[in-house]
């Protein structure tokens, strides 16, 4: 009876394993409880999949005397979930955990951990990961660093810094084929894209950046490389509210960039299908084979956003993000 049962309750789990993407729907990993990594990224190391995202707490409450709809919870660190198909995942832990002794620490559960994003370094040996740390009422504006040995962590939080000097909030981490790496950053009050060099162990700024989309206030950005060409997809800034998401291409990392419109087709096209962008996964194995991450903000209850995820599809040279209630990888 024993091995019956076993049987059983393994053969139901296998029914109830995902086939399918079904954007914004809730995503629940493989123990059954719902997948806490907002804000977050997807690393294909050594042929798995690994998903970080901030792990919110579980109460929404609005920070006070901020001007914005500043609603948080407490910051719970960077968690981290594997998987071998992308449809299916299973939590690994709290890749980064906060820093509960010192209140004044930047991963103090008081403090805001944002938009988490790790690469490998193949020199160093290390997963570095960067994000945005800032302060309850955002004044901080810095990105801060941290390291592990094993893509699971544990990582080793190392400092915060404003980017040669300038302020950072939403932010995103690229290596690019040749092995540099690079931050995105919002900065001049969230007016201007920073694209900034990293040294070689990508653990600081090496003094280069560029000036993108100059006073046209664009946050959340998203980068990748498509046959040599660089494609950013950002969002406008109108806080945890969606808004018209708009795509842009350069032959250089560093820019110029030109803006091509909204890549978002159809019915809520304007409000980026009530999402904003958060992170473009190349999928392994499959040429020109790009999902869009998406976060569908739930400002009243911030753990319960939900995750849209959507494939990117190009027409001749045009980018293009159409609505697909459910969708499976080609």
């Amino acid at each position: 009876m024993k091995l019956i049962a076993t049987f059983c309750a393994l053969a139901a789990t296998v029914c109830c394993m995902a086939a399918e993407f079904t954007p914004g729907q809730l995503w629940l990993d493989n123990n059954g409880n719902h997948i806490n990594a907002h804000g977050g990224c997807v690393l294909y190391h050594n042929g798995t999949y690994y998903w970080y995202g901030e792990y919110k707490g579980a109460f929404t409450y609005r920070s006070p005397g901020v001007g914005w709809e500043c609603y948080r919870t407490e910051a719970g660190g960077v968690s981290c979930y594997s998987s071998k198909d992308l449809y299916n995942w299973t939590f690994e832990g709290v890749a980064l955990k906060p820093d509960t002794t010192f209140s004044d620490s930047d991963i103090h559960p008081t403090m805001v951990i944002e938009r988490p994003k790790v690469v490998y370094n193949e020199t160093t040996g290390k997963f570095v990961m960067w994000m945005h740390i800032d302060n309850p009422n955002y004044r901080k504006a810095s990105v801060g660093v941290a390291v592990a040995d094993s893509p699971t962590g544990p990582f080793s939080y190392i400092e915060s810094i404003r980017p040669n000097n300038n302020e950072s909030r939403d932010m995103t981490f690229f290596k690019d084929d040749d092995g540099r790496a690079y931050l995105l950053c919002s900065s001049e009050g969230n007016g201007t894209l920073h694209i900034v060099r990293l040294t070689d162990d990508y653990l600081h700024p090496d003094g280069y950046y560029t000036r993108n989309f100059i006073g046209k206030s664009r946050e959340a950005p998203a980068i990748f490389k498509r046959n040599g060409k660089y494609y950013i997809i950002s969002s406008g800034c109108t806080g945890w509210d969606p808004n018209e998401a708009e795509w842009a291409v350069a032959d250089s990392i560093t820019g110029p960039y030109k803006t091509m419109g909204n890549p978002c087709h159809g019915k809520d096209a304007k409000k980026t299908y009530y999402c904003q962008s958060t992170f473009v996964l190349p999928v392994a194995g499959k040429d020109d084979t790009f999902i869009m991450m998406f976060d569908r903000w739930n400002k009243h209850d911030l753990i319960d956003s939900r995750y849209v995820w959507l494939p990117i599809e190009f027409k001749n040279d045009e980018l293009i993000i159409n609505w697909y209630d459910s969708w499976k990888l080609k």
